[in-house]
């Protein structure tokens, strides 16, 4: 059986605002936009697009730096389309990839990026088949 993992949620006003915590990490704050909530913390969604921007640039640099490219920063720009109707749901994420490297060639940020997205980004691998991820990418020296 797998590794299990475990977070607390705890409200932390009279609407929806509540906090996150897992292992001795620093509690995030999330919370609705008005009326639902007051807006003064992280909806689920953005919390899903940071999510799945670090998982996928992280593996996409794991995977870069295994080549031998040098990464020396690398910047990710996730959007989601959300539905309407409820659930209002992502139905299409976007992700920019951008990445600082004087080596790293087209070849070898698509195929990382199909790497991280077939084979090691978890977050990825959970939305596949649900939510249709379009990449984009650009090499700044």
């Amino acid at each position: 059986m797998g590794e299990q993992l475990a977070v607390t949620v705890n409200s932390t006003d009279q609407k929806v605002q509540c906090s996150g915590v897992a292992r001795s990490n620093p509690a995030i704050t999330f919370d609705y936009r008005p009326p639902l909530g007051e807006g003064q913390g992280y909806t689920p969604l953005e919390l899903l697009l940071m999510s799945l921007a670090v998982c996928s640039v992280t593996t996409v640099v794991y995977l870069l730096r295994k080549m031998r490219k040098n990464i020396s920063a690398f910047k990710v720009n996730a959007k989601g389309t959300r539905r309407d109707d409820h659930p209002t749901a992502l139905t299409k994420i976007y992700l920019e990839f951008i990445l600082s490297s004087e080596d790293a060639e087209d070849a070898d940020v698509q195929k990382a990026i199909r790497l991280s997205e077939e084979t090691y980004c978890p977050v990825w691998a959970m939305l596949k088949n649900n939510v249709e991820v379009i990449t984009e990418y650009k090499i700044v020296a």
